[in-house]
């Protein structure tokens, strides 16, 4: 399994806009090897809020199929050419290759 994780630093006030952006529809959900996409939010600095994506692949190779696909390429194309919000402090984008996954008795339903 591999997981990209991006953590973007918004200005205090913002994030529920880029919450926003990264809830709605998206061409990803229908990748194969996609296992999920998480959204969080830290709001717990004073200054300054932090935006959480964490997305799971299957493999590098499913992770990889995305980097290729044309549809993903497109996307990046298209945002050249638009200005990075003012919002937005920075962004980390790290890749991790899982080594160990254990599961609780929990269960998680996202309503």
């Amino acid at each position: 399994m591999l997981i990209q994780t991006r953590s973007m630093i918004i200005q205090k006030g913002y994030s529920d806009q880029v919450v926003e952006r990264w809830s709605g529809p998206s061409p990803i959900m229908d990748m194969p090897g996609l296992i999920d996409f998480s959204v969080m939010v830290n709001k717990r600095n004073k200054e300054q809020e932090e935006v959480l994506v964490i997305i799971r692949w299957e493999s590098e190779e499913a992770w990889k199929n995305w980097e290729k696909s044309d549809v993903h390429i497109k996307g990046h194309r298209e945002k050249k050419s638009q200005e990075k919000p003012e919002y937005l402090i920075s962004t980390t984008v790290n890749m991790y290759e899982v080594q160990t996954v254990k599961s609780g008795s929990g269960s998680f339903s996202n309503s």
